[in-house]
């Protein structure tokens, strides 16, 4: 079964793609499970919302520009982390305090884990999007991805203050998860940046090495 990358010439429709199947049913069982299994159904709603909005762009505009196989991967990965991380809140999630148990540190550091996979993780996909979608020159599109992340990661954490202390009070804390760091939201930019440093780093490698993209 073929699976596509950004350079591929060609993207399987729907019904006969197993990968994008696949993916897709990972992630509703994945959704499915954090909705039923939430501790706190205000902060899963407040959580997903831009997961909703999201996945409707992804189905809105997939007839007339379909990502690759390997992007929809990264995506469905992405999402994924974000979702559980819904389900306890980012501040409670188990897989948090098994990390926190493991490598002896002061928080659960699962929003880090998320915050960086969010610039490392869709990189990939803006790039993508920015040579097949818009048309942009190769050198632009190295460089954008980068720039995207670090402007989304500080709009979402403007999106964050504006629930959490003029929307959502009683919600505030369990949304934020800063567990007492005043530089929480530094930090998740910083990741979120560095992640998509990293992530465009690889593709220049593997395609100047190894010539596979």
């Amino acid at each position: 079964m073929a699976f596509s990358l950004a350079i591929s010439t060609y993207r399987t429709p729907l019904k006969k793609n197993l990968w994008l199947m696949s993916f897709l049913l990972v992630f509703l069982g994945m959704w499915t499970s954090s909705l039923l299994g939430t501790t706190d159904m205000a902060n899963w709603i407040l959580e997903n919302l831009l997961v909703f909005i999201f996945i409707g762009f992804l189905t809105f505009t997939y007839k007339r520009f379909a990502f690759s196989d390997l992007s929809y991967l990264l995506i469905c990965i992405y999402l994924c982390l974000h979702v559980y991380g819904s389900q306890h809140t980012y501040a409670e999630n188990p897989l948090g305090y098994y990390l926190q148990d493991v490598f002896d540190t002061s928080r659960n550091h699962y929003d880090r884990i998320v915050h960086f996979s969010f610039g490392f993780l869709l990189a990939y996909p803006m790039r993508e999007l920015f040579l097949k979608w818009l048309n942009f020159k190769k050198w632009v599109a190295w460089f954008l991805p980068i720039e995207v992340t670090l402007s989304i990661s500080g709009f979402y954490e403007l999106i964050e203050w504006a629930v959490a202390d003029l929307f959502f009070k009683a919600q505030g804390d369990a949304y934020l998860g800063t567990q007492g760091d005043i530089w929480d939201a530094q930090k998740d930019i910083f990741l979120a940046f560095i992640g998509a440093i990293l992530a465009t780093s690889i593709v220049s490698i593997l395609k100047r090495v190894f010539k596979i993209y």
